[in-house]
């Protein structure tokens, strides 16, 4: 995925508006497939992998013994014993070669990365699913978010994701990679406009989402990134990382995620520092001047005891300092 096509901002505001299209081929397709299949997810995952209906989808978790985490996945149940993993791109094969030493300790043998078979076209936006049904045979309106069906793009066989990473609704479309140029250029026939890497940052920001390698690492556990919620702890099988998570569960998280919006155009970027005084107690993680909101807005890892909402802290922005205001995630939640 390029930076660009035209513009940042025209790209951001198409999404937003209209309908935007993203190359997002480079995420990782891992399939989990045969007899056992659910309770082997059970055990690599942080949810409850075998409780997903099928043709449904949830948000996952990969950690590590230690309760790090590895990545973050969204889990498609395409079958009673066939699932969809799809992995951030960096984190490909640490994810693939995670699940298979799991696979040998649970004596599993249906993990397979294909990866490089598929295209992945995500299509976002208010208008994006009138548009995306011109060149479908699957009547969208009846899939929920979060969910996944079979269908037909513009005569080529693939699968309909309701899943993205914009604030917006949407598609994430994925097709044989043969077939990425032809359904590429017959969604932009359809009206919907190529966006990339820039605007994507900004709308997931806006909407709260984290990045892997900002607000997500193996040294960041997920009490601290505030996705408690997402760990099934309450379930009696065994899990990767379930001890440690069990025992940091207990604690209280430090340093936390928190979101920050501050005033005027100067954006606080990723590493900047955050202060209160003169002590340094947290850090930028991602930040931008908001194109839908005309105003600077991050995440932060701050010190618990300033992660209160209203709490004021300080930016250290190249010599100056801006100051910013803790508030709930998201910044921005598109209309129903």
């Amino acid at each position: 995925m390029p930076v660009r096509y035209t513009s940042d901002l025209a790209e951001h505001d198409a999404v937003r508006t209209n309908a935007g299209l993203f190359d997002i081929s480079h995420m990782a397709e891992i399939f989990v497939s045969g007899p056992n299949s659910a309770s082997f997810l059970d055990y690599c995952l942080v949810i409850k992998s075998s409780a997903i209906s099928v043709g449904k989808a949830k948000y996952a978790l990969i950690c590590n013994e230690q309760g790090g985490i590895i990545d973050d996945l969204i889990v498609y149940r395409l079958a009673e014993e066939e699932f969809l993993v799809i992995a951030n791109a960096g984190n490909r094969h640490q994810v693939v070669a995670a699940l298979n030493q799991r696979a040998n300790d649970f004596g599993f043998s249906g993990v397979e990365d294909k990866s490089d078979d598929f295209a992945l076209l995500a299509v976002q936006g208010p208008t994006a699913t009138v548009k995306l049904q011109t060149i479908v045979d699957v009547d969208l309106s009846t899939l929920p978010y979060y969910s996944i069906d079979r269908g037909v793009i513009d005569g080529v066989a693939g699968y309909l994701c309701r899943t993205g990473y914009t604030g917006e609704d949407g598609f994430e479309v994925l097709v044989p990679s043969s077939s990425a140029i032809q359904i590429f250029n017959a969604l932009i026939n359809a009206g919907i406009t190529p966006c990339g890497l820039a605007a994507r940052d900004t709308l997931r920001l806006e909407a709260g989402m984290p990045l892997y390698g900002h607000e997500l690492n193996l040294n960041i556990n997920p009490y601290q990134a505030g996705f408690g919620k997402v760990v099934k702890l309450d379930r009696e099988e065994d899990f990767v990382g379930k001890k440690a998570l069990l025992e940091l569960s207990a604690q209280e998280a430090n340093p936390v995620l928190v979101g920050l919006v501050g005033e005027g155009k100067r954006a606080a970027r990723a590493e900047y520092k955050v202060l209160n005084g003169d002590t340094e107690i947290g850090e930028i993680t991602s930040g931008a001047l908001s194109p839908t909101l005309g105003y600077p807005v991050a995440m932060a890892y701050v010190d618990r005891a300033l992660s209160e909402v209203g709490s004021k802290v300080d930016v250290d922005i190249r010599g100056n300092r801006l100051t910013m205001t803790v508030v709930k995630l998201p910044f921005y939640k598109r209309s129903k």
